[in-house]
């Protein structure tokens, strides 16, 4: 190990925090702070025309969503400031002049027309496009005339025809034979630096001991970066490259699977503890056994070796399995606070009821119980409280109230409900059992009817905890508006 762990994830601002991201940046996070080194947040921001201030800014929240709070870098400085590519430069043009003087990179002047006949000529003989190097030894009248007639050069860094060997932390021993990389930009005709150069100038500067991220990176940038490293003769960094995150058959993570970024989950109600620990154990193994970790256990036994080499294959189902386990881990008070904001986006309270009706509120997300998975989901199973006009699930309704003799039990409870003066569940058990008796029923049976008459729903909290939650004058009205809609139709 080195001595001091410099760790660092490096975004592009041109889309959202996906969760494959948002895994790397975990990992990185959790190896700093298991190896007490320091976790740093680059923006690479070299392509302007795609890099906007409104993902910037959803990538850096969802960072401090998740907790992965950083010791370095945008927002917070550091010795190595700015931490913002797009800032920084003057530094790619200094860096890229030291390799045109010390004879290690060199302008090329070939147009867009030259090059896709190069790569047209490999394609038709059915080769690898690798650029020829045929600017690498111009002589000077011939630069002076590619001058004259108003080209502007890229600059690209030779790569000797050798091979390199890289002992990847995660993936093991990779070899890469630089003949098949060729000559490569470092800075475009425009002036504007490419980002396999920039990562690495900025990660030679920064002090990075480490680079961890996605095994897409490996073949396409890691020998280019090496070279780049070794033309400065600086500190080599070590690498591990983490397999991806993938759909139920083995695909790259997409869309059509669903939610992807972290935004998106955010949103459904997932907690970032459980959002956390299920991306810590996607390719990376602890034992067959334990599945939920804290925080504070992933950072005591986090460490590279165990990361796999195959794509993890993510499963919302066992995300959102782990995500009702934390849930469930909280307590009354946290889960309503956690709740609350869902019922609000929802329209279902407002902030006075909240001032007014905290407590009535708690009670409710009580008798939810286990149910819930997301924190979205308190909507759907106690939305019928806080309405005036309960939304039907007519296939529920068919099955459990267009029944022989339902509608004059309901209409029989109505009345028994009614005459009860303390709504409790005694008192409520009682009315039942006697109505039941009544009529030479089970009262087991009235129950199903019940909640479907009361929330609307098959299913939900315990039907004494809905009716005493509901309370005797809005119960009463249920009954009789579901009474009233079957008889009109």
């Amino acid at each position: 190990m080195k001595s001091e762990v410099r760790v660092r994830i490096a975004p592009s601002p041109t889309g959202y925090m996906h969760l494959g991201l948002a895994r790397t940046a975990l990992f990185n996070w959790l190896f700093a702070r298991h190896n007490n080194g320091t976790f740093i947040v680059r923006i690479d921001d070299t392509d302007e025309a795609r890099s906007t201030d409104e993902s910037l800014s959803q990538i850096l929240s969802a960072l401090k969503w998740l907790g992965l709070d950083w010791d370095e870098g945008i927002e917070k400085g550091g010795d190595y400031a700015p931490y913002v590519q797009s800032q920084r430069l003057d530094i790619y043009t200094e860096y890229a002049n030291k390799l045109l003087d010390m004879g290690k990179a060199y302008y090329c002047y070939c147009s867009l027309e030259e090059l896709e006949a190069e790569r047209k000529q490999a394609q038709e003989e059915k080769k690898a496009y690798i650029y020829s190097g045929k600017c690498r030894k111009l002589s000077e009248e011939q630069k002076a005339r590619f001058i004259s007639e108003g080209r502007k050069p890229s600059i690209r860094l030779i790569a000797d025809d050798r091979t390199i060997v890289v002992n990847d932390l995660i993936k093991g021993q990779v070899e890469f034979k630089l003949g098949l990389v060729g000559d490569f930009i470092i800075v475009r005709p425009n002036g504007m630096p490419v980002y396999i150069y920039t990562s690495a100038i900025d990660d030679m500067l920064m002090k990075i001991s480490h680079i961890i991220r996605a095994d897409e990176h490996l073949a396409g940038s890691t020998p280019k970066q090496i070279l780049i490293f070794e033309a400065f003769n600086a500190p080599m960094p070590e690498f591990a490259h983490v397999p991806l995150v993938l759909g139920n058959k083995g695909e790259k993570l997409s869309k059509r699977h669903g939610a992807t970024s972290v935004d998106e989950y955010r949103k459904m109600g997932y907690l970032p503890e459980a959002m956390l620990n299920y991306l810590a154990r996607l390719g990376w193994s602890f034992d067959d056994e334990k599945e939920i970790f804290s925080l504070d256990e992933l950072i005591e036994v986090f460490t590279l070796d165990k990361v796999g080499k195959a794509g993890g294959i993510f499963d919302q189902q066992k995300l959102q399995w782990l995500n009702g386990e934390y849930i469930q881990k909280m307590d009354i008070d946290s889960r309503t606070k956690a709740v609350i904001p869902f019922l609000k986006d929802a329209s279902l309270i407002n902030d006075d009821l909240i001032s007014a009706k905290y407590e009535w509120i708690k009670q409710i997300v009580e008798a939810v119980g286990d149910r819930l998975k997301t924190l979205a989901q308190i909507t759907d199973y106690a939305g019928f409280f806080f309405v005036d006009e309960v939304d039907y699930d007519q296939d529920a309704v068919d099955k459990n109230i267009r029944k022989e003799g339902i509608l004059e039990a309901l209409e029989g409870l109505k009345s028994a409900f009614g005459e009860i003066e303390s709504f409790n569940q005694q008192n409520l058990e009682n009315a039942i059992q006697s109505y039941a008796d009544s009529k030479g029923l089970k009262a087991g049976k009235l129950i199903q009817p019940l909640r479907v008459a009361l929330t609307g729903k098959p299913v939900g909290p315990g039907i004494f905890e809905t009716l005493i939650l509901l309370g005797k004058d809005k119960v009463i009205k249920r009954l009789d508006d579901v009474v009233k809609m079957i008889m009109n139709k």
